[in-house]
């Protein structure tokens, strides 16, 4: 019996080790650009006590056809919008999910209700499947018309993650 027990846990040892022979820790440009639909109002969690959702779906090169949803605290502060407390989850086709941080300002651009991101970050948090424990961060271009809350986005930087 006792035996019987040894050849179990090296035969598991064995499968785990050749599990993670095959995949490598690698360092990558990552962008994600899409459309944004954002819905602004009460947020409990926010200081300012006010707040946007936002859903969108896009591509990126490394993730393929991603869709997302995202949350944040927004600040007015004269013509300008602040955002910060952000948190963004990027689902990829495979069901994989890549988690952010993020933060910055909405800045008017002249043209009726139309903003762009001035000084927006992102810093990946971690994710699900190959990107659990996924690092790294960015910059958030984009624009939104505020009357409409309809937008774009794009997302550029580095991440690393454990490649499968």
């Amino acid at each position: 019996m006792h035996q019987a027990i040894l050849k179990l846990a090296g035969g598991m040892a064995l499968a785990l080790a050749s599990g993670a022979a095959s995949a490598q820790w690698v360092t990558t440009d990552i962008q994600v650009t899409g459309v944004i639909q954002e819905i602004p109002g009460p947020s409990a969690r926010c200081p300012s006590k006010f707040g946007g959702t936002i859903t969108g779906h896009g591509s990126s090169p490394l993730l393929g056809r991603v869709a997302f949803v995202a949350n944040d605290c927004i600040t007015p502060d004269g013509p300008v919008f602040n955002f910060n407390r952000g948190r963004f989850i990027v689902m990829t086709m495979s069901g994989d999910q890549l988690y952010a941080n993020y933060s910055g300002q909405f800045v008017p651009t002249g043209q009726g209700s139309n903003y762009v991101f001035s000084g927006a970050t992102f810093q990946i948090t971690g994710g699900t499947g190959q990107y659990i424990f996924a690092s790294g961060g960015g910059q958030l271009q984009g624009s939104e018309d505020m009357a409409t809350g309809a937008g774009t986005i794009t997302m550029s930087g580095r991440m690393s993650y454990w490649k499968r």
